[in-house]
């Protein structure tokens, strides 16, 4: 189970890290700034693109590593439980 699952997440990995498209993250007025500078001759600008792509992804790593923890602290585990043959009531 455990193979089948890496052997998935590391398919889906390599899917998008292959076939990704030139991604552009910016709004239109950003672009519009970014392409005015790079015109000017203005450097800074050219890693607009960049940034904003970081900006994006920081947000969902950061959802992704709450969740593997979560996941990791709250999932169940083979408990063997020890109780007596007695009859209990829970009223």
């Amino acid at each position: 189970m455990m193979k089948k699952t890496f052997t998935f997440i590391l398919f889906s990995i390599a899917c998008v890290v292959l076939f990704a498209a030139n991604v552009q993250a910016q709004c239109a007025m950003c672009s519009i700034n970014a392409e005015q500078g790079v015109k000017n001759g203005n450097t800074v600008s050219a890693g607009l693109n960049t940034g904003v792509l970081y900006l994006l992804a920081i947000p969902y790593l950061m959802a992704m590593i709450v969740g593997v923890v979560w996941y990791k602290k709250f999932r169940k585990k083979n408990v063997d439980l020890n109780m007596k043959k007695e009859p209990f009531h829970l009223n």
